[in-house]
């Protein structure tokens, strides 16, 4: 792929708009808090969190929900979070077994070669070897007893009934010994490990067939709006609902179970709905697409305050995605309800990827018990505008050395991010060409969650 680094006339056409309503109007406000700690405003004077506060509220949000546990099949764990330490069962390897195929010798050669078919994985212990004896051997088969060393068959030379080895011989030479990669009781992982493939691996060769994790988090996705079509294409001021195809399949990337995808309209039967769901979803966090300004049919800040919900971060300082949102909902004084988050994403599609990762992975990471993702720079190729006031989220391109800025990269786009690996973190007034910028990975370019 050939990466493009300037902007396309519609991208330019956003940017001026942002720099020219910041340049007429005063900067953003930040709270120390990183966000209202009130219930339910309604736009207008809410304060925009600082991008990097913003996604340490997030974090913290979902750290403080008391974890679900359960016991799955290992099969099953992939992809989640190891509740409890995976101590050793026993020792590993159970037994001394050959590490190469070749012959198991005792004592100096040449060696008089033991006829029969020899000792092969799975089968019972041989008889003792007596000195100058050898017999054949195959990988993972029990060594016999009073065995000096393991001669692979590519080093050795046979002539009738005799063996010689063609290299030196080391006592010990190529045996994996009993307990070599761990004794019974010793830590193999602690708690809060993620469970990879090699991890499954590990604890099958350790003899466990379940393990004890953290189950994905639970989320509902509520995508709102009257304009939004299924299928075909745009027509008749109606738009495709890019987000119901792309925020399921990225949720579950980020190492959630989608329960759920529904869309809701602007009328006021829509807002009756989104409030049973805010209220009522069985999920751990709903994820809401549009609503979050101040606008006639935006229902999202109105709906949090009839639901008491109390909002963590109320608008983020980060271009796309200023109006987005993350509210506390359940778990009060007043009620045993469990607690449940919303994130509110804003309508546009590289907007609602902005608040992915400022606000949704963050969480769903802390709620997975996952460790935060490891935070790197890289160069950047070439000077990235930036906003006055705000942080910019822009698709990028990472080549061997730099990271290359993609064109395309309207809040309405998604043909940038389509392209892209990553998300580089521009801070406000822009960077210049070497400049050194965070990197927000994509799952799929970083290998996401085990799915």
């Amino acid at each position: 792929m050939t990466a493009d680094p300037g902007t396309d006339a519609d991208a330019d056409a956003d940017r001026a708009l942002d720099q020219a309503l910041a340049l007429v109007s005063r900067a953003p406000r930040s709270d120390a808090a990183g966000g209202t700690g009130g219930s339910g405003g309604t736009g207008g004077g809410h304060r925009a969190a600082p991008w990097h506060r913003a996604r340490e509220t997030s974090a913290r949000a979902g750290s403080a929900v008391r974890g679900r546990t359960h016991r799955v099949p290992l099969a099953a764990a992939l992809g989640e979070v190891l509740d409890t330490p995976l101590d050793a069962l026993g020792d590993l390897p159970s037994f001394d077994t050959s590490a190469m195929d070749g012959w198991a010798v005792a004592g100096p050669g040449p060696w008089t070669i033991r006829p029969g078919e020899g000792a092969l994985a799975g089968s019972e212990r041989p008889a003792p070897l007596a000195d100058g004896e050898a017999v054949r051997i195959a990988t993972g088969a029990r060594i016999p007893a009073d065995t000096t060393a393991v001669i692979r068959s590519e080093h050795s030379r046979e002539a009738g009934t005799l063996l010689y080895a063609e290299r030196p011989v080391a006592t010990g030479q190529d045996i994996r010994p009993r307990g070599q990669e761990c004794r019974s009781g010793d830590l193999l992982l602690p708690a809060g490990s993620l469970v990879t493939p090699a991890v499954l691996g590990l604890a099958a060769a350790a003899g466990y067939d379940e393990l004890s994790t953290r189950p994905r988090p639970r989320v509902e996705i509520l995508v709102l709006g009257d304009e939004l079509l299924t299928e075909g294409p745009p027509h008749d001021g109606l738009i495709r609902d890019a987000l119901s195809p792309m925020l399921g399949p990225w949720l579950t990337r980020l190492g959630a179970e989608v329960i759920a995808v529904r869309r809701l309209g602007d009328d006021p039967a829509g807002a009756e709905a989104l409030l049973e769901a805010v209220t009522g979803s069985a999920a751990d966090v709903v994820i809401t697409t549009g609503g979050t300004a101040s606008g006639p049919v935006d229902h999202v800040h109105p709906v949090l305050a009839k639901a008491g919900a109390d909002l963590l971060v109320d608008g983020v300082a980060v271009r796309p995605g200023h109006p987005m949102l993350l509210a506390r909902i359940g778990g009060g004084a007043a009620g045993p309800d469990p607690v449940r988050h919303l994130v509110g994403l804003p309508g546009n599609p590289l907007a609602a990827v902005s608040g992915l990762l400022t606000l949704a992975e963050p969480l769903l990471r802390a709620l997975a018990g996952r460790r935060p993702r490891p935070r790197y720079v890289v160069p950047v190729e070439g000077d990235v505008p930036g906003h006055p006031h705000d942080t910019r989220l822009v698709p990028v391109l990472l080549t061997e050395d730099h990271a290359v800025p993609l064109r395309y990269n309207g809040p309405a786009m998604l043909r940038g991010v389509a392209a892209a690996d990553a998300l580089a973190v521009v801070p406000p007034n822009g960077a210049r060409s070497g400049q050194e910028l965070e990197i927000l990975d994509l799952p799929w370019a970083s290998g996401g969650c085990f799915t």
